[in-house]
């Protein structure tokens, strides 16, 4: 593809509330199996894109090590590859990333020594899929200078925190808002763009000339009316991970055969890192209804419309329901976990009670497991 990648997983988002305190949102665990960032590097893979940057920053640990090799994408090649960028104090800077622009400002090399004439930007929290290779034929034949990933949300659905735009019959965006107290569309920008890369080479630049940090408000919304933007409508599977709540829905989402059929069995696929653990175990007396249980596991109780992650361990007389239980955790014998999300590595003693009464309760317990 005529196109290097670029995927921007640094920022910090505080509506996750404790899940987002130990690791990136682009490390945040998806449908038993997978990161939140698989999606668009798997998009990217798909694409024929061969050349693609992960801008890190908060938090980086869990999701560096989890990029630590670009064989799981199909990246390893002598022609491109995958390349991870965190912050660096230099002689010349000494700056965290202070936006989407600055971050891209301080590792402007990767795109000067490029030679491909576009560049797809992509966020690191969504789950989708995407042929890029058609949004980049849509942005030829409209000769536009920008084009924007687009997707119509239901009215009545709350965009406070999306970026809105309004097209014209000819899908020229016309209005830009970012995260407005009251929309005027319903229709959401994506996160997904794509642009000349000499022409944003030039408008980086510029914004750092100017003091200018953040991709959307320095140069999208800026630049509107003196660029070609356009926008790109998709309609399948779409989700923006920036909530607990938005967390929560799209790995419920899962448990929807359509949804499962759609990531798993239709191509192109979705790839990510694999780890050597046996497959779930199933005691007797363990009861499974409408769930995804991941590798390792080992499940003793009942558990009903839930996901578990790796390694989780299901006790005795347990009753998991509408819960997500993620990597690592301990639940001891007759506990009650419902409407909750249970945080990675944790141990739930014995006898214990979680139930998530007003909307989902994240459950976070660090005790020793070995002393139940």
């Amino acid at each position: 593809m005529r196109a290097i990648g670029i995927i921007l997983a640094g920022g910090n988002n505080h509506r996750m509330k404790e899940l987002s305190q130990n690791r990136a949102i682009g490390a945040m665990p998806i449908a038993g199996s997978y990161r939140s960032i698989d999606f668009s590097l798997s998009n990217m893979s798909n694409s024929h894109i061969q050349k693609v940057a992960v801008f890190t920053q908060y938090n980086a640990r869990s999701l560096n090590e989890h990029l630590s090799s670009s064989k799981w994408w199909d990246f390893g090649r002598k022609q491109g590859g995958l390349f991870v960028f965190t912050p660096a104090m230099t002689a010349d800077n000494s700056n965290w990333y202070r936006g989407t622009a600055d971050a891209i400002y301080q590792n402007l090399s990767y795109l000067k020594d490029s030679h491909e004439p576009y560049v797809v930007i992509a966020s690191g929290d969504c789950v989708y899929k995407l042929d890029y290779n058609k949004v980049l034929e849509y942005h030829v034949d409209k000769k536009a200078d920008i084009t924007i990933v687009c997707k119509d949300m239901d009215p009545n659905l709350s965009v406070d925190r999306f970026g809105t735009i309004k097209m014209n019959e000819e899908s020229r965006i016309e209005e830009f808002e970012e995260k407005p107290l009251i929309s005027k569309s319903s229709t959401v920008s994506c996160g997904i763009y794509v642009i000349r890369r000499r022409l944003l080479i030039e408008m980086i630049e510029r914004c750092a000339e100017e003091d200018r940090y953040d991709f959307v408000r320095d140069i999208l919304i800026r630049y509107k009316d003196m660029k070609r933007l356009y926008g790109y409508k998709i309609k399948d599977y779409w989700r923006n991970i920036a909530s607990v709540d938005d967390y929560f829905s799209t790995n419920m989402d899962f448990l929807k055969p359509e949804i499962r059929d759609y990531f798993f069995h239709q191509y192109p696929d979705i790839y990510s890192k694999v780890d050597d653990l046996p497959p779930a175990k199933y005691n007797s007396g363990a009861s499974i209804k409408n769930s995804l249980i991941s590798s390792g596991c080992i499940v003793n109780g009942t558990v009903e419309d839930s996901v578990l992650f790796k390694k989780a361990y299901i006790g005795n007389n347990c009753y998991i329901k509408n819960s997500i239980i993620l990597n690592y955790v301990y639940i001891g014998d007759n506990t009650h976990i419902e409407n909750c999300i249970v945080e990675s590595r944790g141990t739930i003693r014995a006898n214990s009670y979680y139930k998530g009464e007003n909307g989902v309760q994240i459950v976070v317990e660090k005790g020793d497991r070995y002393v139940l």
